[in-house]
């Protein structure tokens, strides 16, 4: 009897204990209040009837909104052609590069120009798979499961990037003009190039990792680069070490006709430091401001330099980039381009759609806690080439030269509200001339490194 009792109790506990672990869970009388909240009331089952057809966006559009802004800017840069980036991730690339092109433009009197994209995007697959290859080499001896270098093989290779790419792949390798080296098919539409490179890269990593040692390794490796070679030079073209171009003039003149290296070409019409004359600056409220940041691989060249951010009050910002582009100098720029974003006109603004009527809800996350939780991060690079500044001097809106053809948006632009601004951008590119003295001398501080899979720093599309 007091056996058939102890089991009893003790099957009474283990239920208990059960029940309590559970506790957590959806239980009738909380599925209960859920299904009281919907009453199906008139309203409730318009808005149902009206989703069950019809997107969101177009839902929650704000019929307040007049159907296009302003489009007057009383600063803007000179620039001229719209630039399409197609069905890849190199938004990085175009930015940096459109921003070269507005000084091509500009300083050798041109109707327009276009650096090849295919060219630096050669070279980036190529440093990119070095980069892969060298860090799983100096990684050999930590385990499969350690972070640093499961982040690796989650991520052998990308489009993805930042200014830092296009500075060190211009210094080390030069440009060329679009037509020595145009487009392909692969170069247009990455994906399944990008695939076959990540299972190959990863493939050559566990052999890599299986070596006898570092310096077998390191042939390995040049073997390794030796086919990815190949495999590039089969999809994008292979790049040219010299080639002749003729410089037209605005009037459509011939200017000169001379050979070049892709190096001699950009010495001759641009020919400064983008290593040494650009600071990138960020606003991250989650983050300390007046403080440098470094990340760790965060870079597109193993033998360059992990790029350096300042992190600053959005005003602090605002204040560099009004200034460049007064001065006709546009500015590399990213952003959480698809928050509150209308397609259909090209604008960035906070009223566009009214998500919070719709569903009877508040979304009332600021900035930092947007980021804290992973809401919102930077997501796209493109061109800032305009402000619209009041009387008192306070910018009213934004403009931003975007690579996604020119059909899309305002003329191929996106235009932003300043309110969008503040939200919503999270790094800009500047050239040391438009940056303030104080800023400067906190590039002296040493940075505080963080690591490559934090967050704020994911690979911009």
């Amino acid at each position: 009897m007091k056996r058939v009792l102890f089991l009893v109790s003790l099957l009474l506990v283990v239920t208990a204990i059960a029940m309590a672990e559970k506790s957590g869970g959806i239980d009738e009388r909380m599925l209960a209040a859920m299904r009281a909240g919907y009453a199906a009331t008139p309203e409730q089952k318009a808005i149902k009837n009206a989703l069950a057809k019809t997107s969101i966006a177009v839902l929650a559009q704000n019929s307040e909104q007049p159907a296009m802004c302003d489009t007057h800017f009383s600063h803007r840069v000179k620039t001229r052609g719209i630039t399409d980036q197609q069905s890849s991730g190199r938004c990085w690339l175009f930015t940096g590069l459109n921003v070269l092109r507005a000084k091509m433009i500009a300083r050798h009197d041109m109707s327009r120009f276009e650096f090849s994209q295919n060219f630096c995007s050669f070279y980036d697959l190529l440093e990119k798979s070095n980069l892969f290859l060298q860090a799983i080499i100096d990684t050999r001896a930590l385990p499969l499961d350690n972070r640093e270098v499961d982040w690796l093989l989650r991520n052998p290779i990308g489009d993805g990037g930042q200014f830092t790419g296009v500075s060190n792949l211009v210094m080390k390798y030069g440009v060329v003009p679009k037509e020595v080296m145009p487009e392909t098919y692969q170069s247009d539409n990455t994906l399944q190039m990008r695939n076959i490179l990540k299972l190959k890269l990863r493939e050559n990593a566990l052999l890599l990792r299986s070596a006898k040692s570092d310096n077998a390794a390191s042939k390995l490796k040049g073997d390794m680069l030796v086919e990815i070679y190949r495999i590039l030079v089969e999809c994008l073209g292979e790049p040219p070490t010299e080639f002749e171009w003729t410089h037209y003039n605005r009037k459509g003149e011939a200017v000169s006709t001379r050979r070049y290296t892709p190096k001699s070409f950009y010495d001759e019409y641009l020919g400064e430091d983008l290593e040494k004359n650009y600071v990138m600056v960020m606003n991250d409220p989650t983050r300390e401001y007046g403080k440098v940041y470094e990340i760790a691989y965060d870079r597109h060249v193993y033998d360059g330099e992990n790029w350096l951010y300042v992190n600053l009050p959005v005003e602090r910002i605002k204040e560099m980039a009004i200034a460049s582009i007064k001065n006709n100098t546009a500015l590399y720029f990213s952003c959480d381009v698809g928050k509150f974003f209308n397609r259909k006109n090209g604008t960035l603004d906070l009223k566009n759609f009214d998500y919070e009527s719709l569903f009877r809800t508040r979304f009332a996350m600021d900035k930092r806690q947007r980021i804290s939780t992973y809401a919102s991060g930077s997501s796209h690079a493109m061109t800032l080439i305009a402000v619209d500044l009041d009387d008192n001097g306070s910018p009213r809106k934004w403009m931003v030269e975007n690579s996604w053809g020119a059909k899309s948006g305002y003329k191929g632009n996106l235009i932003m509200t300043d309110e969008w601004f503040d939200e919503y951008m999270f790094r800009l590119v500047v050239e040391r001339q438009y940056v303030p003295a104080d800023v400067l001398k906190m590039l002296e501080q040493k940075p505080m490194m963080l690591p490559a899979w934090d967050p704020m720093f994911a690979p911009e599309e």
